[in-house]
Formats: C-alpha cells, structure tokens, sequence
C-alpha cells in the first residue's frame, strides 16, 4: 500500500519500508567498495559452460559465477556467504552477503518461488537464487549473454 506525504506526493510503498527495516549494510562500506572495484577490474563475465535441454541454450551454471568471481574477490580480501530462509508467510528467500576482511559488509535478499516442492525443486531454487543473487551482487553477466543476440531495428537518424 502506497502512502502520500503532506504535499500529496507518492512515497515509498509500506510493504517496501518493511522489507527495508533489516540492515542491508554495515555502517561503512568504503573499504568494501574499494575492494569490490578492484576485484572488479579483473573479473570476466562468467562463462556459458551448461546447457539447458528444454531450451536447446547454453548458460553460465552457479560454478561458472563462482569461477569467474571468487579468486578476485578472494584477492581483496572479500568474501561470500549465501544461505535460505522461510518467513512466516511461506516466502522462500535466498541472502548473499558480500564480507571485506575490515569487518564491512552489505547484503541482499532474493525472494524465489518453489515451483516443485520436493527435494529437487528446492535444490534447483536454491542454486538458481544463488546464481542470480551471487552476480547481481558482485556484477558479473554471462559471456555472450543471450541479450547480444537481440538486432536493434531502431536505427539512430
């Protein structure tokens, strides 16, 4: 539910307030951020070493992020962790936090469904999330992502 300040204006909806109430960040990140630019200079988009049979595609797998992301971030010092939760509500979460050995730190919290709730469902959830949470968090795309093979049609005049 959205709710309006005194001059009518839109602010930011209730339900994003409460997800925002937990800490995100420890209260400096400056070191953290300069090892994460450093670490970044040298990595590489992870590369499309699995396939998909359903559709017939290649994709970068968790290993491949992790390939492509840990030793430059390990080189400044900067570490992973990711875990699973459930709240109250049945939501599935996955939480990645990115770690500077100064005590500095930031996390991020990935909402997933469980499509198939069994054993291999949950694993293939948790993976996916880990996936995705582990490049957004530290910046990494697939190599030759299949977004290069979109044609623009809208030409510049």
């Amino acid at each position: 539910m959205e709710k309006s300040n005194e001059s009518g204006d839109i602010s930011v909806s209730e339900s994003t307030n409460e997800r925002r109430k937990g800490e995100w960040k420890s209260d400096n990140i400056d070191k953290l951020a300069s090892a994460l630019a450093l670490a970044q200079a040298h990595m590489k988009g992870a590369a499309k070493k699995s396939v998909n049979p359903f559709f017939k595609s290649n994709y970068a797998d968790l290993h491949s992020v992790i390939e492509s992301s840990l030793p430059h971030l390990n080189a400044q010092e900067l570490s992973v962790i990711q875990g699973n939760d459930v709240d109250e509500n049945g939501s599935f979460y996955i939480t990645t936090m990115l770690l500077h050995s100064s005590g500095q730190w930031i996390k991020s919290k990935l909402k997933m469904p469980i499509t198939k709730a069994d054993a291999q469902g949950v694993g293939a959830t948790i993976t996916y999330a880990r996936r995705f949470a582990l490049s957004a968090m530290v910046g990494i795309a697939q190599v030759d992502d299949d977004g290069n093979s979109i044609q623009l049609t809208d030409k510049k005049q």
